[in-house]
């Protein structure tokens, strides 16, 4: 095909398998650049920045950052032509098998098609004998697209005797259908054939060999330009409806081809995927990320800049080198923005914890900064008990900014999307029995807990609850794990873990309205309430809830010693509360009898 209109014997004798045969080499050449990349980020630059600290040895590795950069725009702009031409041979399958039924039809009933794409067809039979003079006749290719009548033909007499008016020729409508159907295969032909050509000429590649900003926004541009086009081709089998596990059986059953076409060209469907394994995520996500960053870069605006700072932070955190690895499970900018993120493979990983932030945690560089340290800080010292230990933070749902603390809406519509990723993690790991903890802090408890009530967390073997205002529930045993496996970490300086019941005095409300949690410890005289009931039900910390109560350093009281939300903030930080951090990850690492318990409240 070739962008002009094409006819309907091209379109007749088009070997899709040559688009096919041209993707596959495609294909060859971005596999090689991409394996390129991966050769010269670990074998050469890694090692460098790790052996040399020199002027020259700087300078190498900003040499060997261009060329990985050169590499990888090698990988994704043959990945899109390859996804291109598939897609355009897949899409001209339809219009080829519509033409060659027509053809198959005129043939059998011994029409002629022609080179412009009339169609001729015998005269009429009238009591087995043609009418008379009449010779083959021919209708327009296409013109009637449908609305063919009987044309009514003179009879001028059969056998010699006079003729008796007009008769109807069935062969005029039939022929006038098939020349309809030609026309319209051929249309949609051209119509595809059009869009396709648009599409390749636009992944054109710019004179030079440095991979510049402007060149990476090229990238992206020219990923949604493909994408765009091939929508038909990517959209229709995804399994949005499917289990986690349908979803990962589907996955195993694309070709290694199918599934990098997905990963290059629709990684913003296949990233935020339950099901589909971990390295698949990560890599669609690195690959939207850029996408994301230039989408929100157009947007403008404030709530745009804030995530932009979070994914900004995401992706210099992705370019270093650390000690626990990094995997990027989800990014997005619903809401106040999405991510997921993973230190330590959670599909070849024994021991997986899902951590669910709470009261302010939205996708901005405090996150990158602060709540992603939580997760690797509990990985470490997981892998410290246990080295086949991963940690995830999850961002998956809008957190409560604030007066909006007071309500369970947050809890009940993230609660459902925490149960399908948690339902992944147990689809996509590679162990018999991994062993996998819910941990709730915060709010992020009483999502937990919500989660928890609506039929169990799947494949959650133990809870952890951290400075948590309750959980929606009265006692330890209704979170579905058997009390015994649920865990609280509650510092008695916690504002949030001292909240007012909603039967308790007005003052405390009001105290929430005006300075959100600690307003309510202030105005609420909240440390002598004399209860065990907090503002979403019971204090998981006490005896009537039943869990069992981990040792936490209790930090500075909030009003008398200026602490204000210091022990809220620091269960994950061993700098900070060594106790904690080490009881989180003894308990992550399934070594729960190791933990060092406290007395309920």
């Amino acid at each position: 095909m070739t962008g002009t209109v094409p006819t309907w014997q091209q379109l007749r004798d088009l070997k899709r398998a040559e688009f096919e045969d041209a993707g596959d080499g495609w294909h060859e050449v971005s596999g090689r650049a991409g394996a390129d990349r991966v050769r010269t980020d670990k074998a050469m630059t890694a090692k460098l920045r790790e052996t040399q600290d020199s002027e020259s040895a700087k300078s190498a590795v900003t040499r060997l950052e261009r060329l990985s950069r050169n590499f990888q725009y090698v990988h994704t702009e043959c990945g899109l032509i390859r996804t291109t031409l598939n897609s355009l041979a897949s899409e001209l399958a339809e219009p080829q098998v519509r033409l060659t039924q027509a053809l198959e039809d005129a043939e059998r009933l011994e029409f002629t098609v022609q080179a412009d794409a009339s169609v001729s067809y015998p005269p009429a039979v009238v009591c087995g004998d043609p009418l008379i003079g009449e010779k083959e006749k021919k209708v327009p290719g296409g013109t009637a697209l449908g609305s063919a009548r009987l044309p009514l033909e003179p009879h001028p007499g059969l056998n010699g005797r006079p003729g008796f008016g007009y008769v109807s020729n069935p062969n005029a409508a039939m022929a006038q259908e098939i020349a309809d159907r030609i026309a319209r295969a051929v249309r949609s032909a051209a119509e595809i054939d059009a869009r396709y050509a648009r599409a390749l000429r636009g992944l054109k590649a710019a004179t030079g060999l440095d991979v510049t900003e402007a060149t990476l926004k090229d990238v992206a541009g020219d990923t949604a330009a493909v994408r765009r086009t091939a929508r038909v081709y990517l959209g229709d089998d995804l399994p949005y409806d499917a289990s986690p596990a349908g979803r990962k059986e589907w996955w195993d059953g694309l070709s290694a081809e199918q599934r990098r076409e997905y990963l290059d060209v629709a990684p913003d469907l296949i990233g935020s995927l339950d099901g589909i394994p971990s390295l698949a995520r990560d890599e669609a996500n690195r690959n939207y990320l850029p996408v994301l960053i230039d989408s929100l870069e157009k947007q403008g605006g404030e709530d745009a800049q804030t995530k932009l700072g979070g994914l900004r932070k995401i992706e210099e955190k992705l370019g270093e080198q650390t000690r626990v690895p990094m995997y990027l499970l989800g990014i997005g900018d619903e809401g106040n923005g999405r991510a997921i993120v993973a230190y330590g493979n959670p599909d070849t990983a024994k021991n997986v914890s899902a951590y669910v932030p709470g009261l302010g945690t939205k996708l901005d560089d405090s996150f990158a900064g602060g709540t992603l340290q939580r997760a690797m800080d509990t990985a470490k010292g997981a892998r410290r008990h246990d080295p086949s230990s991963a940690s995830i933070v999850w961002l998956g749902y809008d957190a409560p900014q604030s007066v909006d603390v007071m309500s369970k809406g947050d809890a009940e519509r993230g609660a459902p999307a925490y149960n399908e990723f948690m339902n992944g993690l147990g689809a996509t790991n590679e162990n018999k029995d991994p062993h996998i903890t819910a941990i709730g802090h915060s709010y992020g408890s009483l999502t937990v807990g919500t989660a928890a009530q609506q039929g169990g967390i799947p494949h959650a073997d133990d809870i952890i609850l951290l400075g948590s205002p309750g959980t929606g529930a009265d006692k330890a045993e209704d979170l579905g794990v058997g009390k015994d496996h649920v865990y609280v970490g509650a510092a008695d300086n916690d504002p949030v873990t001292q909240l007012p019941s909603k039967q308790q005095s007005a003052a405390g409300f009001a105290g929430l309205l005006a300075g959100g949690p600690l307003g309510a410890y202030v105005v609420g005289d909240i440390a002598d309430r004399g209860d065990d009931d907090l503002y979403f039900g019971k204090d998981p910390a006490s005896e009537a809830f039943g869990a069992t109560r981990f040792e936490v350093d209790h930090g500075a009281h909030p009003i008398l010693d200026g602490g204000g939300f210091d022990a809220h903030s620091q269960y994950f930080t061993p700098e900070k509360d060594k106790e904690s951090a080490n009881n989180i990850a003894l308990i992550v690492a399934g070594q729960p009898e190791r933990i060092k318990t406290e007395e309920w409240r």
